[in-house]
């Protein structure tokens, strides 16, 4: 489907180009690891759980002037990011494959579409088989897509969104998932070996002796009479009877049994190199334990989402004037009720809060005119204050020296 989007939308090819060839990089390509890490059902539920907390993200688009952000007057740019960045998926479903291919495949990419005002009218993340890094006689950088179906397009890196994980061993692509394969081999060998034991524990139940020769039809013909005598529901007593021409003797199968503590450390192992616990994962985790979380693998993310959409839907002339994308946390998911209220109480108080804001920590729906703060008189500006106080100090003074006067002219 994306191929067809991107054929549809960008007709013109590329200048010339050659590959990229700079200092401490040997290739510009990269190709998707073709371990099963997406079939291993541990790796697979992590990524999974990730991927549904990152996609709670909001995008916004914000204005920082004088130190202070304020939200952009363009509501366009906000409606890509927050309800549906094309017209194939919902925000929600962009943010969880920019993550699924970012954790899988450590390169995570979307197409960023322009119309001909040059506004920004489309988001779209990339399935890929390859991708290639080149580089016009100007220098100006291109990616090359090869997709499921054999087709490739051309763009140009400053149309493209381009989250990268382990981004070490190359110039400008993050690296794949190979240290992770030992684990993942591990882990298909005792999922293999549960169902290989009950596999044969289902259906070897012992061995009919025969104590003379016999053809191999007949031994055939005298194994389906046994079992349809003896070994079926039909037999009701349990009895088997036999005579000196054949022995029937019994095999006890026990099914192999993992231990379980190797079965945790192999989960461990894969749940330690994405940055998620099990408790994520299964949903058991508490206040504590979730904000951990995301304050170690989903807030990083949303920093690295903001830092990279900022830079590619804004010109460095707009980013100058302080537009800015920012990918936050729209109510405080991982708090309980109690610690929202107290949230509330603490900071209502000081004018920090709008009452709307305050009801969308609460999940509640604003309400009208309740876009203006509260503050207790309790609390002043600090300038005021030192007016307040010099003011007072004035007056002291004077009345000292009121005082003094009228006792001189005593």
């Amino acid at each position: 489907m994306i191929g067809n989007i991107i054929s549809r939308f960008f007709k013109r090819e590329p200048p010339e180009k050659t590959r990229v060839n700079l200092v401490n990089i040997t290739n510009g390509n990269f190709s998707p690891w073709t371990g099963t890490a997406w079939e291993n059902d541990i790796y697979r539920g992590a990524v999974d759980a990730i991927a549904r907390n990152a996609a709670k993200l909001k995008g916004v688009h914000a204005v920082t002037y004088e130190g202070q952000k304020q939200p952009a007057n363009d509501n366009r740019i906000n409606r890509l990011l927050q309800v549906a960045p094309n017209e194939y998926m919902t925000a929600f479903d962009m943010l969880y494959k920019l993550t699924t291919q970012y954790y899988l495949n450590n390169n995570a990419f979307a197409l960023l579409n322009w119309n001909e005002q040059g506004r920004l009218s489309g988001i779209y993340p990339i399935n890929y088989t390859h991708v290639e890094l080149q580089a016009d006689r100007m220098d100006n950088l291109y990616v090359e897509f090869t997709f499921r179906n054999g087709k490739r397009a051309q763009f140009s890196y400053n149309d493209v969104i381009h989250l990268r994980r382990h981004f070490n061993g190359n110039e400008f692509l993050g690296d794949d998932n190979r240290a992770l394969s030992a684990t993942l081999e591990l882990a298909h060998t005792q999922n293999e070996g549960l169902e290989n034991s009950i596999k044969s524990s289902a259906h070897l139940r012992g061995i009919l002796k025969l104590n003379q020769l016999t053809a191999d039809v007949e031994l055939k013909k005298i194994k389906e009479n046994f079992v349809k005598d003896y070994l079926s529901m039909s037999n009701d007593g349990g009895i088997i009877t036999t005579d000196k021409k054949m022995e029937y003797v019994p095999i006890e199968n026990n099914p192999l049994n993992l231990d379980v503590t190797q079965l945790q450390a192999v989960k461990n192992k894969i749940y330690d190199y994405l940055g998620v616990s099990e408790k994520i994962v299964n949903s058991s985790y508490n206040e504590d334990e979730y904000a951990a979380f995301y304050e170690s693998t989903v807030e990083p993310l949303a920093v690295q989402m903001s830092l990279e959409f900022t830079r590619k839907i804004f010109n460095e002339r707009e980013r100058a004037f302080g537009n800015q994308i920012v990918f936050e946390s729209g109510r405080l998911q991982f708090t309980s009720n109690k610690t929202k209220v107290n949230l509330i109480k603490e900071l209502l108080p000081y004018g920090i809060l709008t009452i709307n804001q305050a009801l969308e920590i609460l999940n509640m729906a604003p309400i009208e005119g309740g876009d203006k703060r509260l503050q207790t008189l309790n609390v002043v500006d600090a300038e005021r204050v030192t007016e307040y106080q010099m003011m007072k100090a004035g007056k002291k003074n004077d009345g000292i020296k009121s005082n003094g006067n009228s006792n001189s002219a005593k």
